[in-house]
């Protein structure tokens, strides 16, 4: 089982929209040497619905290659189309990935029952694990505790990213999958609390300026230290909340480009970050010690 504080990556973009896979590696590296325990490639911090199919193969073989067995890649494969999430998890099936996050179908508003059936063919389709990923303020749909407790049955669907914020789904969840089903938040703001009562791990946005701190605080919530926990947690409040004063991952990559670790590249519909925002996330980044 995956355990800790996994970053969900950003993209690095040149101004023109490019891919910067020199910067890639650079971000990688750090984040290595920083302590996250793990990487998620291609997901929504990703931009992952501006790829090209090409470009989405080659970002997450590419971040497999960087990464070099040092920290687990899981590889952002979901979509709202079951074949075209099979095709694309099977193609990159062979790169030196650890697992699958996948995220409900947006858009389809399928059912419970068609949720459920999407994910058991696409978990009969590929060998390697996969992780749910439940996050109905972007995808229109919510999945139901009682559908991952069906699915958890399955031999390649190993957790599920919650990211609703609500933390009494980790009791639930867990009492109806068991203790070897993985239970990661998707929320930098109660991820805390959700490693207090039992999660295993976040899948963070915040993880991407502050991998360290995010490390440390995760570590010591599954250790169920909370006094540690919250005391690293209340420098990183404000980066739990202002990170998301637009859209997802706007101000992240404003902040990582403040912080000199991405150029300035983010691709249409999103833009970046607005000038009367660029303070509050500035000043998110000087709380927790970052500048």
């Amino acid at each position: 089982m995956f355990k800790g504080s996994f970053v969900a990556l950003v993209t690095p973009m040149s101004a023109d929209g490019r891919i910067d896979y020199e910067c890639l590696e650079r971000l990688i590296d750090w984040q290595v040497e920083q302590g996250s325990n793990g990487l998620v490639i291609a997901g929504t911090t990703g931009e992952s619905a501006t790829l090209s199919k090409s470009e989405h193969g080659d970002l997450i073989r590419r971040s497999a290659d960087i990464a070099a067995g040092r920290i687990p890649v899981i590889a952002g494969t979901g979509s709202n189309s079951t074949q075209q999430t099979i095709d694309l998890s099977l193609e990159v099936g062979d790169a030196g990935i650890d697992g699958y996050l996948m995220v409900t179908p947006y858009y389809n508003k399928p059912t419970q029952e068609g949720l459920a059936q999407h994910f058991r063919v696409i978990a009969d389709a590929v060998e390697k694990p996969i992780m749910l990923y439940n996050v109905p303020g972007r995808t229109a749909v919510d999945l139901l505790p009682i559908t991952v407790e069906q699915l958890a049955g399955h031999p390649r669907i190993m957790g599920i990213k919650e990211a609703t914020g609500d933390v009494s789904r980790v009791a639930q969840i867990r009492a109806a999958c068991g203790d070897d089903f993985g239970l990661y938040s998707g929320d930098d703001a109660t991820a805390r609390e959700f490693m207090l009562l039992g999660g295993d791990g976040v899948v963070t946005v915040a993880g991407n300026p502050a991998p360290a701190q995010m490390a440390a605080m995760t570590a010591a919530a599954i250790a169920g230290d909370a006094e540690e926990a919250a005391r690293i947690d209340e420098g990183l409040a404000a980066l739990h909340r202002d990170l998301f004063v637009e859209s997802n991952p706007i101000p992240v990559k404003w902040a990582l480009e403040k912080l000199g670790r991405i150029p300035a590249g983010i691709r249409l519909p999103l833009t970046r970050l607005s000038a009367d925002q660029q303070p509050v996330v500035e000043a998110a980044l000087n709380a927790a010690g970052l500048l």
